[in-house]
């Protein structure tokens, strides 16, 4: 089966230590994350993923605002940049340990954050990057 992520995700499961949103939220994202890992197939989605699933019921779900459009917007500029080819609606990738390498040490010097500012989860995102990726449910090994 493949996994559906908005390009935006791509950073966030390079931090994902298991906090979210809700209990629904994290416990689908878990989920998602042990199948990355096991190397399923990623496929680029515009707009809302599987990580957003149990958002889209909510009253005002966040994940379809103008705001996340433009944070996947800057994520397919960046990361397409970093590995020289376009990323974006219906590429299909692996997030192997070579990619998890290159995208953290892109992430780590910030050449792959603009679409991280003005989030959130934006300083526990940098606190475990700067840690090394200590604790991080995808591990690049």
């Amino acid at each position: 089966m493949t996994i559906r992520l908005r390009p935006h995700h791509l950073l966030c499961l390079l931090t994902y230590v298991g906090k979210g949103y809700s209990p629904a939220f994290t416990a689908n994202y878990d989920v998602i994350a042990e199948r990355v890992a096991r190397g399923e197939d990623i496929l680029i989605v515009s707009g809302p993923d599987d990580i957003c699933a149990p958002l889209l019921n909510d009253a005002d779900p966040h994940c379809v605002c103008e705001s996340v459009t433009e944070r996947d917007r800057l994520a397919v500029r960046d990361v397409s940049a970093l590995l020289a080819v376009p990323v974006g609606d219906g590429q299909k990738m692996v997030l192997d340990a070579a990619f998890l390498w290159r995208i953290r040490e892109a992430f780590s010097a910030g050449k792959v954050r603009n679409a991280c500012v003005g989030c959130q989860w934006y300083d526990l995102c940098s606190s475990i990057a700067t840690d090394g990726y200590r604790g991080a449910v995808l591990k690049d090994y």
